[in-house]
């Protein structure tokens, strides 16, 4: 029989967090998360999500011993703001038995129902800046620290339990040394001339700092058309800069302005931790946070973990000047391979950008629906 308990204690948060290094012990292809940074996300003192969402985390126990867990959420911004009925789940996680994932399920569907929500989606986090998608293929991949990772067996549950696809989402990768800077370079000069328009570069993570809120409202405006899309709000602006700004080399970061100083495009890129973390089995101290330095100056693999442009300047080759700029700082640091976190399959004008770079898809991930009504 399968019991749930749900997550009221610091110990019991510690459990959750703490499941999946049980469960993909081992795997040499789990990355697990920073159990710092995890924690923190789901104290509702630290993260300012919890201001316009909540969570209900559970365990599933059997037998005594712990099996599996789930987030339950709600966004209230989602559902009242843009009427999306939804009623969210992420942090999935479970041995191959189909009453434990079921049972989980049930419990999610029943929140669900309680708050007169219509169907459920999962797995997805509080916002676009959440890990999302189970692993439908690629699973002889190396994770990232950026994406969930999941056993093969996951899809069946989700099957058995009459859920449907309801996202899919694509992740590529290519050899930077296969780049032709021809595709850009020339392009690169001319919209710079043509529409006045000049790219930052940063050696200090303080220079970035000064532009990072308008790069978030940059990310609400170029993304709102986008399915689910969840806008950035201001607390949580200040929240993701202290969580991720410190994981990005200053000359990572990219952004694009015009001849009156506003930004119209900006792009993220992160070195590649996930050898780094799988090392360091999650924990920054006492010698972990040296190896995450380390990795940041001398990883030879990078992610492509946002980028935007403004809505009118979209398809006017604002790209081009980004990655010349990219290419000249990779070319110094003697980059192997570029990777792209998941894209929704249907963002046509995103896989367009990268048409020219020979992008290998090597992984393939959905989100799931259920209807509750």
């Amino acid at each position: 029989m399968v019991t749930l308990k749900e997550v009221k204690t610091k110990a019991d948060l510690k459990t959750f967090v703490k499941f999946p290094f049980k469960l993909y012990k081992d795997s040499k292809y789990w990355v697990p998360p920073i159990i710092s940074q995890e924690l923190k996300t789901f104290n509702k003192s630290e993260n300012p999500v919890f201001n316009d969402a909540e969570a209900v985390l559970y365990l599933a126990y059997k037998e005594g011993e712990i099996v599996g867990r789930i987030a339950a959420i709600i966004n209230w911004i989602e559902v009242k703001g843009q009427n999306q009925r939804k009623m969210r789940f992420g942090w999935f996680d479970f041995i191959d038995d189909l009453s434990v994932s079921q049972t989980l399920l049930n419990k999610v569907e029943e929140i669900g129902k309680v708050h007169n929500l219509e169907y459920v989606e999962g797995p997805v986090g509080f916002s676009n800046l959440d890990k999302v998608g189970v692993l439908t293929e690629g699973f002889d991949s190396i994770g990232s620290m950026i994406t969930w990772y999941n056993h093969p067996y996951y899809v069946k549950h989700y099957e058995a339990a009459n859920y449907k696809v309801e996202k899919g989402y694509i992740e590529s990768r290519f050899d930077f040394k296969n780049v032709n800077p021809d595709t850009f370079s020339k392009a690169n000069e001319l919209i710079k001339r043509r529409y006045q328009l000049k790219a930052l570069n940063f050696t200090k993570t303080k220079e970035v700092m000064p532009y990072a809120d308008k790069m978030f409202d940059l990310f609400n405006a170029s993304y709102a058309s986008l399915s689910s899309f969840v806008a950035i709000n201001d607390i949580q602006k200040a929240y993701f800069k202290k969580k991720f700004i410190s994981f990005v080399n200053p000359e990572y970061i990219k952004f694009i302005i015009d001849k009156e100083d506003s930004l119209i495009g900006f792009a993220i890129v992160m070195p590649s931790f996930a050898k780094t973390i799988q090392n360091i089995k999650g924990k920054l101290f006492p010698f972990g946070f040296t190896q995450i330095l380390k990795a940041k100056k001398h990883s030879k693999d990078v992610v492509f973990y946002l980028i935007g442009i403004r809505p009118d300047y979209q398809h006017k080759g604002v790209h081009a000047v980004i990655f010349n700029e990219y290419y000249k700082v990779f070319t110094e640091k003697g980059i192997q391979t570029c990777y792209r976190t998941p894209e929704l399959e249907d963002n046509i004008a995103i896989q367009q950008i990268w048409k020219h770079f020979g992008p290998e898809i090597y992984k393939r991930r959905k989100t799931f629906r259920k209807d509750i009504v």
